[in-house]
């Protein structure tokens, strides 16, 4: 039982606590009477080494409800600013003050190191003999009485949904009750009927837009915080003689958002500038059946105060849990530093049992949606499950082959739900199906560890929403050219009937996220001029901190030089790069389609096949780094195709969540993400990354080797060489 139990601890970082709004525990805990030989009063001065720094640690002033963000040491993990005079007297464990006479005992180690006796035996429960500060090995643990985990017998908050054998509870310390307002009525979590309708939520924080104190803020914001989408356009070569048509001639066009607040990404989870970008309505649908019993619910847990710690007092979050059936355990409510401490309290609230109805928690997230009263200007679904879903509902023609998940979704404008499929067992194909009828993306977390960072990465996408509803419009400028294609991923395209015009949807976009779309046309041949004008394309969106329409005042145009004789045409790398990723991704559909009817060996030839064309470009060529981990993702596809055991374990998953990501050139989560050439990063923008990183850099000690590792994205053009 202990070298399971430490195995556990490593994998959770248990020597840390997870952040609660400042309050404190003295006033909230019972007071305590007991005493031990083994305590003492002294405050002995103790160093904090990499494996104890708080997971987050309060702000001295107590003001600052946000969490710090650690700073760089030079082992390269982060530590916190305390200052020593307040460590000595801050228990390392529950991150609350060590005072003699406040009716807690205090536990002084063989190693000098102090902590409240409750907090230490808690730790040590399970048989870790090992100082959660300076990782010396006790001779002698505290020792407490089974009848109880806090002084004077009394039980834990929630005893009934906290399980005494939970490791979470060594994770998060108890919270504190929370001071409310006395008009504002919480029910219980589980003891009382919902409402029949959701319109419960939140209203939403709008006085930053009425004081006269923040008029000019809110100038100074419109004016410095969003600038103006970037619109660039690639045609295939420069040139084509006048006497010469070309069919299926590609003109790339690329689109990048502009820069989030200040123009740094970090700007954007400031407690300070949180009014300077657009708001989030965010429902976390969580699956607490059986199977996520024991370090899974831990994991989810952490990776949800995580979550809550990053979102802003204007952002709004609702929890919904469940199993056999669902339940909204959770409000869609602010996260003020009071919605916090309710929204980590229904978080931790939560038990595993049951089967797996995702319809359900679906059905349960689209009403939270639909019958609010408020609206932030971001809307988005959170779903996560480790299992396959046991409850099923049938399509409007009665089929029962298949759940028809789009009548669960949210109606009226399109909320995407970013789906997280858990471990080897959970419904890859359901949830990829709901990821991208919504406009989601689909990820694989295959590595338990890797639950937190990949929430992360999502999060640093919605929390940066800077452009809404963008939509390209184009057309023919030649009076003999029509349009033959638009390849644009799962982005709704269309096309006049005389193909003279067209236009893709784009939909929203994160700070500096960047989209590619290859039109293709055919040039007739022309010997009237030496100059042609293709295309003309605009860009029309909303802005979603103003809610403008705005429309890039000149149209960028695409020309060719048509001269009589041409010497070698060189091809765009622009263009060739995104041909790649496109015939990439058309292999990969290709290869599952195989792979679903039961052909692996087909599906193996298929993405060799692709893997050898691609190394024969002139991206490949010139050493393209999207090219190269285009062909690294291939081989790894392949491996996960080897035999049916192993494509139903993982390679199913991993090739969905990699479609999802080139459909939605959005990044994902996916396998276990190791290798450096992964494409997991290939899509992942400077908010993503910074809050990924954030993530890493709150997990101390000497955990497995993390899974979602922060590299350099791949630019969307290539360096000059």
């Amino acid at each position: 039982m202990g070298s399971k139990w430490r195995k556990a601890k490593l994998a959770l970082g248990m020597n840390m606590c997870l952040y609660v709004p400042h309050q404190k525990l003295e006033d909230s805990l019972p007071s305590s009477s007991s005493s031990a030989s083994s305590t003492s009063i002294a405050n002995v001065a103790s160093r904090f080494s990499t494996d104890a720094v708080p997971l987050s640690p309060v702000s001295p002033s107590g003001n600052d409800c946000r969490p710090t963000t650690p700073t760089p040491s030079s082992s390269g993990f982060r530590v916190s600013k305390s200052s020593p005079k307040s460590s000595k007297r801050t228990c390392s464990i529950c991150l609350t003050a060590m005072k003699p006479g406040q009716g807690h005992a205090i536990f002084t180690a063989e190693c000098s190191h102090s902590f409240h006796f409750h907090c230490i035996t808690s730790n040590v429960k399970h048989g870790n003999q090992i100082c959660p500060v300076c990782r010396g090995k006790w001779k002698e643990i505290p020792f407490q009485s089974p009848a109880s985990d806090l002084p004077n017998g009394r039980s834990r908050i929630n005893p009934a949904d906290w399980p005494r054998d939970d490791a979470w509870t060594t994770v998060v310390r108890r919270l504190p009750s929370p001071r409310l307002d006395p008009t504002r009525q919480i029910s219980s979590l589980f003891h009382t009927s919902e409402p029949g309708t959701f319109d419960d939520d939140e209203v939403l924080d709008l006085q930053h837009e009425t004081t006269e104190e923040n008029v000019f803020a809110n100038d100074a914001t419109k004016n410095n915080s969003i600038g103006a989408i970037e619109v660039k356009t690639y045609p295939e070569v420069s040139a084509i003689p006048r006497a010469t048509c070309h069919n299926n001639f590609a003109i790339l066009i690329h689109l990048k958002a502009p820069h989030p607040s200040g123009g740094r990404s970090e700007t954007m989870f400031s407690p300070t500038t949180q009014n300077s970008r657009a708001q989030v309505d965010l429902v976390t649908v969580l699956d607490v059946s059986g199977s996520m019993a024991g370090t899974k619910i831990a994991l989810l847990k952490r990776a949800m105060g995580f979550v809550i710690q990053h979102l802003g007092p204007s952002d709004r979050l609702s929890v919904i849990a469940f199993s056999a059936t669902a339940r909204r355990l959770f409000p869609l409510r602010r996260m003020t530093e009071t919605g916090r401490q309710e929204a980590l309290q229904a978080v931790n609230s939560l038990t595993s049992n049951g089967g797996t109805n995702i319809a359900e928690g679906l059905r349960k997230a689209a009403k939270v949606i639909g019958d609010r009263k408020w609206k932030n200007p971001v809307g988005s679904i959170i779903l996560l499950s480790d299992g396959q879903d046991t409850y099923t509902v049938t399509s409007p023609s009665g089929a029962h082959s298949r759940t028809d998940y789009r009548s669960l979704l949210p109606e009226g404008p399109c909320i995407p739900v970013h789906a997280f499929g858990f471990g080897a067992d959970h419904d890859a194909s359901s949830m990829h199906s709901i990821s991208d009828i919504s406009g989601g993306t689909f990820s694989f977390i295959e590595a338990e560890g890797v639950i937190q960072d990949a929430f992360a990465q999502c999060i640093g996408g919605l929390l940066s929403v800077v452009v809404q509803e963008a939509c390209l419009k184009f057309q023919c400028t030649h009076p003999n050219l029509v349009i033959n294609s638009i390849k644009a991923g799962s982005y709704r395209t269309s096309m006049a009937a005389d193909a003279k015009t067209g236009s893709i949807d784009a939909g929203d976009l994160y700070a500096e996220e960047e989209r590619d779309f290859l039109v293709t046309v055919n040039v007739p041949i022309d010997e009237s001029c030496d100059e042609m004008s293709l295309l003309e394309v605009q860009c029309i969106y909303r802005d979603p901190i103003s809610k403008e329409i705005v429309s890039l005042e000149e149209a960028n145009e695409v020309k060719i030089q048509r001269p009589t004789i041409i010497g070698q045409t060189v091809v765009s790398m622009e263009v060739d790069r995104q041909r790649n990723r496109l015939r990439a991704a058309e292999a990969m559909a290709e290869a599952r389609s195989a792979a679903e009817h039961g052909d692996l060996t087909a599906a193996v030839s298929l993405l060799e096949s692709c893997r050898r064309a691609l190394s024969e470009t002139i991206s490949a060529h010139a050493g393209d780094r999207l090219c190269i981990a285009l062909c690294a993702e291939l081989k790894e596809m392949q491996d996960r195709m080897a035999n049916r055991r192993v494509y139903e374990s993982s390679g199913r998953a991993y090739v969905l969540s990699g479609l999802s990501s080139h459909s939605w050139q959005r990044a994902t989560a996916r396998g276990d993400s190791t290798n450096s050439t992964s494409l997991v990063q290939a899509y992942q923008t400077p908010t993503m990354t910074d809050m990924v990183t954030r993530s890493q850099t709150m997990f101390f000690g000497n955990p497995p080797q993390r899974k979602l590792r922060q590299t350099q994205s791949f630019p969307a053009h290539p360096e000059a060489r």
